[in-house]
């Protein structure tokens, strides 16, 4: 059995920091359609759209035809090991720090075998479900994990090091005054975090009290975003930027940039300021064993893809933060840059939006389920999966089609 999660050592300060070290990321232009798949939380291989073949690894031309039409498509995740063994000695500075590590040879349901890490509650000869990770240089991986879940299996320090799980963590809501980012507070407590701090701007103000802790923070003021680092950047090891500012308005009818600029402020500048004053941090400690800091949440409007009557100037901020979020994904490995794109929200300023619309507990259970699996791309809300998918068939007749009301 996995046994249960260790309980966070007290820091030394004379001991040298863990390097924030990442695995070997090369790997083939084929196979950067692993880490795709692997970010959307898909089990997905290139099938052959001549003879069917699932291919393993990635290539350019079907491995039994010779056929160059290979599409990524979903296979069944099950599979049996034949082969396992533990590497105990590695020249890798990565994995020098994380030995002893499991891998094996897995011979899958789908058709071809793949060499993949094995969670330590499998065996020799035992069937596995097989899943698609991240690892910490950004590059998909294939982990087998048991058939039937064990006891604490989430506890693995393999599977940790692939995952965000918050269980034993300390984390950052940045907006504990709106409902949503008090859900999202109490959803992490309730997954076992050891602590979580809730942004409160204006605290003179009355409203809510957040679960966990509250801790000064205006995203729209650079001095409190600074002092809020320097008090607890060492203290926080996933950050979860619930500060989404969406009001109602199109480009003409506002007749002045006030809201347009407060957007902005909230959706993109905002983020940055706290990249710049916490990410550089979080980052350094990206190597400190079983509780590293590991993961930055942006909730997004689904809107960053494209428009939405009524809702133009707030689209234009959010496909600023869409864009802030894909760099900050590159700039902060090892850690995991998680986007969540979400549909109209059940608030007070989606109103005149029929329903179906996104509860703050059905956002903060999916933020909850993409640390656990290690996502980093995620879509909330029926009306934000059929947006995606448009999307995904079509960009510009999407984009003409919302234009159109």
């Amino acid at each position: 059995m996995s046994g249960t999660l260790p309980p966070r050592k007290p820091s030394d300060p004379l001991a040298v920091p863990a390097a924030p070290l990442a695995p070997p990321a090369g790997r083939s232009r084929a196979a950067l359609g692993l880490a795709a798949a692997a970010a959307r939380g898909r089990f997905a291989l290139q099938c052959c759209g001549g003879c069917g073949a699932a291919q393993y690894p990635p290539r350019d031309l079907c491995h039994r035809c010779l056929g160059p039409d290979l599409v990524w498509r979903d296979v069944a995740n099950g599979g049996t090991v034949l082969a396992m063994t533990t590497t105990r000695i590695s020249a890798d500075p990565y994995f020098r720090q994380h030995t002893p590590w499991r891998s094996g040879l897995v011979q899958l349901d789908c058709g071809p075998s793949a060499v993949a890490h094995l969670h330590r509650d499998v065996a020799g000869g035992e069937r596995v479900r097989m899943r698609l990770h991240l690892d910490k240089s950004g590059q998909g991986v294939m982990l087998a994990l048991p058939a039937v879940d064990t006891p604490d299996m989430d506890a693995d320090p393999m599977l940790r090091q692939m995952t965000c799980d918050p269980r034993g963590r300390r984390v950052l809501v940045t907006d504990g005054r709106t409902a949503f980012g008090r859900a999202m507070a109490q959803t992490m407590l309730d997954a076992g975090a050891a602590q979580v701090f809730c942004g409160i701007a204006d605290a003179w103000k009355p409203g809510p009290t957040p679960p966990g802790e509250a801790v000064d923070l205006d995203l729209t003021d650079t001095a409190s975003v600074r002092r809020l680092a320097a008090e607890f950047g060492g203290r926080i090891d996933i950050v979860i930027d619930t500060a989404l500012h969406i009001r109602p308005g199109g480009l003409l009818e506002r007749g002045d940039i006030v809201r347009a600029r407060e957007e902005m402020e909230l959706a993109f500048f905002g983020p940055l300021r706290l990249a710049q004053a916490l990410g550089p941090v979080l980052r350094g400690r990206a190597g400190d064993g079983t509780h590293a800091a590991c993961a930055w949440v942006n909730i997004l409007s689904i809107a960053a893809l494209a428009p939405m009557p009524g809702y133009t100037t707030n689209a234009a901020a959010q496909a600023a933060a869409l864009s802030l979020s894909t760099g900050l994904r590159a700039e902060l490995r090892p850690l995991k840059v998680v986007t969540a794109l979400v549909g109209p929200l059940d608030d007070a300023w989606h109103q005149a939006v029929p329903p179906p619309k996104v509860a703050p507990a059905q956002l903060a259970a999916a933020v909850l389920r993409a640390l656990k699996g290690g996502r980093e791309e995620i879509v909330v809300g029926d009306i934000a999966q059929d947006v995606m998918n448009r999307w995904i068939d079509n960009p510009a007749t999407l984009a003409r089609d919302l234009a159109s009301g």
